[in-house]
């Protein structure tokens, strides 16, 4: 029994393991992503080229197994596999379904960001940053000078002289609002300074002077982080420096100030490259996305068109006779209960063929075995007329007996041959051997079959040019050569003995076997429609002298060679026998079969 099984031989990898890569590939773009805009928003600039490479070959080698797909898909469709066009009607589908839902996405997205860039061209964010940036230095300055005009117009000697009757440790001195820390240095002999004395927060207090000009002295970060320092001479030989607080995160806020208003300005660069910006997002994105979700579609049109394909061609196979035919399924299949009848009808049709058969050969030997006794009874009444006028001339003229033994022993051993050639027919078609196989050129036997009939037959032209030498077959040559002697001399018959006989050979493939097409042709009166039907019944025949039985033995023997035969025929202008042969693989030099059941066609319509 055959086994078809309902879903794809040749698939790589099942929807189940397309999804799985789908969802791989939907969490490496969104961890992507992150980097992505962040690298953009912050740095102004697109992700590294090698990023981008590594990337993009995702959507390449998508384009690259789409690309397989669909030209598999075209092949299919081209050369007319069965279901390629219900696939890609299931296939188109799918891709409509897709794009709608893809387009609207594609089109609000953009949209979308083409109206927040327009959205921000129209906020003056510039000038707020700019104002904010003036303010900050304005405020500055204005501090310095109230900062100056505080460490001139004070006092500071008395407030150092007396910080020996300061406030009790622990509490803060007692400066002009403004003021954190005053810090004395002297210079030395050897042209240094030495602190003398301090008065605020440890943390205000240096080492050494921040400058040995009088003045705001230049800021040093972190060391003066929001603090200045002012420098003044009480005296020749001290220095004073004055620290002044600038107000807690006030360096703080004019960073803040100057890095956004550099993301502002990496901001305003990207709104003018929109569409290059939103070509790269949906490059890198969305098309690898659409693209898995198509192949995606394709593998499941196949998962859900290979069964039903499976079952039209065993549906095509049962009806061309074929009941040998099992359809297996996959657990939990969704035609599981359609497969299951089809099953149960093959078997059911199988049996009733059977019992069909068996009648029908019943019926076949009891018509046989009629047509049998019909033309044994017409030989036997001349042999006994024969019989009986040589008892009564022996008995009545026995001396003239001689003149009519011969002409009647000459009748009674034709018909007499005539019956032993009928019973050996009969017998080769009630009795079938199995036949003795061996590798056979079909060139050779063709031609040692026609040899005698060349010049027996002067005016039957022979042609077979297209007899090819390089074709084996596995066959029984003494068996088979029956079938081309009979099918020879029906073609000359049909020709009355003038005419053409092209015998030829070609290899052809059907479905997963290949065979070897053999071909008798003839030029004569045709097959009638009428005679069509009854071309291969036992004792038919048209000719006056035949026996009915040529065609039959013919059919048998092709059928013992596990090969069919059929015909074509038209009236006034020739008949032509075809027979399928399996091709003997292990044949040297056997090239590539031409997949072509044209002619096969034609053959069982004339045999309809």
């Amino acid at each position: 029994m055959k086994t078809v099984r309902t879903y794809p031989k040749y698939a790589v990898i099942d929807v189940p393991g397309l999804i799985l890569i789908y969802l791989l590939l939907c969490i490496l773009s969104i961890l992507f992503c992150k980097t992505f805009f962040s690298e953009i928003l912050q740095g102004g600039a697109v992700p590294d080229i090698f990023i981008l490479v590594i990337f993009f070959t995702i959507p390449g080698v998508l384009l690259l197994f789409l690309a397989v797909s669909i030209l598999s898909l075209l092949r299919d469709l081209i050369t007319r596999q069965a279901g390629s066009r219900f696939h890609v009607r299931l296939l188109a589908y799918f891709g409509l379904i897709v794009l709608f839902a893809a387009i609207p996405v594609f089109v609000i997205t953009g949209q979308s960001i083409t109206e927040l860039a327009r959205l921000w061209r129209t906020i003056d964010v510039d000038d707020a940053i700019n104002f904010a940036e003036e303010f900050a230095v304005s405020t500055y300055f204005s501090q310095l000078e109230r900062f100056e005009v505080l460490a001139e117009k004070n006092d500071f000697n008395e407030l150092m002289r007396s910080s020996a009757q300061r406030p009790a440790e622990g509490e803060p001195p007692l400066f002009p609002e403004g003021i954190t820390a005053i810090q004395d240095f002297v210079l030395q002999e050897d042209g240094s300074w030495e602190m003398q004395g301090f008065l605020g927060g440890e943390d205000h207090k240096l080492n050494v002077p921040p400058s040995l000009q009088q003045g705001f002295a230049l800021r040093e970060m972190p060391r003066d982080r929001d603090r200045v320092r002012y420098v003044m001479y009480p005296d020749r030989k001290i220095l004073r420096v004055i620290s002044f607080n600038l107000g807690t995160g006030f360096d703080g806020a004019v960073e803040t100030i100057k890095n956004e208003k550099l993301r502002f300005e990496i901001i305003n660069s990207l709104m003018t490259k929109v569409n290059p910006l939103l070509i790269l997002y949906y490059g890198i994105f969305f098309f690898p996305t659409l693209l898995m979700t198509l192949i995606i579609a394709i593998s499941f049109t196949r998962q859900i068109t290979g069964p039903i394909v499976e079952l039209t061609e065993a549906t095509r196979q049962v009806a061309a006779g074929d009941f040998s035919i099992h359809i297996q399924t996959r657990p939990k299949d969704e035609l599981g209960t359609l497969i299951r009848s089809f099953n149960t009808m093959v078997q059911g049709l199988a049996k009733s063929q059977a019992s069909l058969i068996k009648a029908e050969k019943l019926s076949i030997w009891q018509t046989m075995a009629e047509q049998l006794a019909h033309e044994i009874k017409n030989p036997l009444t001349p042999i006994k007329l024969s019989a009986e006028r040589v008892l009564r001339r022996w008995r009545n003229e026995p001396e003239r007996i001689g003149e009519i033994i011969e002409q009647a022993m000459l009748a009674i051993i034709h018909e007499t041959e005539g019956l032993s050639t009928m019973l050996t027919e009969f017998r080769t078609l009630s009795r079938p051997l199995e036949p003795s196989l061996s590798s056979t050129k079909v060139w050779e036997l063709a031609e040692e079959i026609i040899s005698p009939y060349r010049s027996s037959h002067p005016k039957v032209r022979f042609n077979t040019s297209h007899l090819r030498p390089d074709i084996s077959v596995k066959m029984d040559p003494q068996r088979f050569s029956q079938v081309l002697t009979n099918l020879i001399i029906n073609g000359i018959d049909a020709m009355n003995g003038n005419g053409t006989i092209e015998i030829r050979a070609d290899l052809v493939k059907k479905r997963e076997s290949r065979y070897c097409r053999l071909s008798v042709k003839d030029t004569g009166k045709g097959i009638s429609n009428q005679e069509k039907t009854q071309i291969f019944t036992p004792y038919f025949t048209t000719k006056k002298s035949g026996t009915g039985l040529g065609l039959s033995i013919v059919e048998q023997i092709v059928n013992d060679h596990g090969g069919s035969v059929w015909f074509n025929s038209a009236e006034g202008v020739g008949t032509t026998f075809f027979i399928d042969l399996p091709i003997d693989e292990m044949g040297v030099g056997v090239p590539e079969a031409a997949e072509d059941e044209s002619v096969a066609l034609e053959g069982r319509k004339a045999e309809l």
